[in-house]
C-alpha cells in the first residue's frame, strides 16, 4: 500500500506513504489518491480532508522511475492523482519537508497549506525538463500572483517556509513535526461550521474564475439561495440568543 487513510471524527487524513521515494507518486499511487478523494467527496460523514506525506516529507513529485509505465492522456486525469478534480468539500495540505514539482502541484490543489518551518517548495522539475501538467501553471499564479509564480516557474529555485508564508503560498507555519496536528486542529474548526453555507461560498470562490465579473457575481448570488433558505434563520436565532458574541468562533454548529 502506498497510501494510508485515517479518520478523526469528521476529518479524513490521506497520507502518501512511499518514504523510500520521498513520497513521489507513481501511477498506482495516483490512482489510489483519486479513489481516496472520490470516496471522501461522497462520504456524508466526512467534512474536511487532510493530505500529507509520511516520514517527514510531503511529496517529491512524480516518480521519474515510473515514467513510461502509463501513456500520458492530456484529456484524462492528472498524473499526480486528484489534481484535475474540483470536489465540493475542503482539503488542507499538511506539509513537512519537500513539496516540490508534482508535490507542489498537489499542495496547490488543496484549499489551504499548513507548513512546517523547515519545509521547502519548488518547481524542481525545471532541471529535468519535465513540465507542470497537474495545475501548477494555473493555480500557482492564482495563489501567489503572476510575477512571483513566474519567479518560481522559471528558476525552479527552492522557496522556504517563511517566504512561502510571505507570498501567500503557505497559510500557516508551525514548528517541525507539527504540520499534521495543526492541520487536524484547523480541519476540526472548519468542520464545526454550518457546511452548506461554507461549501457554497468555497465553491463560488473557485467558480468565479470561470466568468467575467458580472457572471461571477451572478453565480455567487444564485449559489447563495439554498444556504439562505436552509441556514440563515437558525444562525440568526443562535446569534440573538448570545452564541458567538464578542467574536467567538468556539460554538459548535451543525
Amino acid at each position: 500500500m502506498s497510501l494510508l487513510i485515517d479518520h478523526d471524527g469528521a476529518v479524513t487524513i490521506v497520507t502518501i506513504d512511499r518514504p523510500a521515494k520521498r513520497n513521489a507518486v507513481d501511477p498506482a499511487t495516483a490512482d489510489a489518491l483519486r479513489d481516496a478523494f472520490t470516496a471522501f467527496a461522497t462520504d456524508e460523514t466526512a467534512r474536511v480532508a487532510i493530505l500529507t506525506g509520511s516520514a517527514g516529507h510531503f511529496c517529491a513529485g512524480f516518480d521519474l522511475g515510473a515514467v513510461g509505465e502509463r501513456r500520458y492522456d492530456p484529456d484524462g486525469p492528472g498524473p499526480m492523482g486528484p489534481t484535475r478534480m474540483l470536489i465540493e468539500k475542503p482539503v488542507i495540505a499538511a506539509v513537512e519537508g519537500h513539496a516540490v514539482a508534482g508535490g507542489l502541484e498537489l499542495a496547490l490543489w488543496c484549499d489551504m497549506r499548513v507548513v512546517a518551518e523547515s519545509a521547502v517548495f519548488g518547481v524542481y522539475c525545471r532541471r529535468w525538463g519535465v513540465p507542470l501538467i497537474d495545475g501548477g501553471t494555473v493555480r500557482l499564479p492564482r495563489i501567489v500572483g503572476q510575477g512571483r509564480a513566474l519567479d518560481m516557474i522559471l528558476t525552479g529555485r527552492p522557496v522556504p517556509a517563511d517566504e512561502a508564508l510571505r507570498i501567500g503560498l503557505a497559510d500557516r507555519v508551525v514548528g517541525d513535526g507539527n504540520a499534521l496536528p495543526a492541520a487536524i486542529e484547523l480541519a476540526k474548526q472548519i468542520a464545526a461550521f454550518p457546511q452548506l453555507c461554507m461549501n457554497s461560498d468555497r465553491l463560488s470562490a473557485y467558480r468565479q474564475w470561470d466568468f467575467d465579473i458580472e457572471g461571477a457575481l451572478g453565480y455567487e448570488a444564485h449559489a447563495g439561495v439554498a444556504p439562505l433558505r436552509e441556514g440563515v434563520a437558525a444562525g440568526a436565532k443562535r446569534f440573538t440568543e448570545g452564541a458567538g458574541r464578542g467574536g467567538s468562533f468556539a460554538t459548535k454548529t451543525e
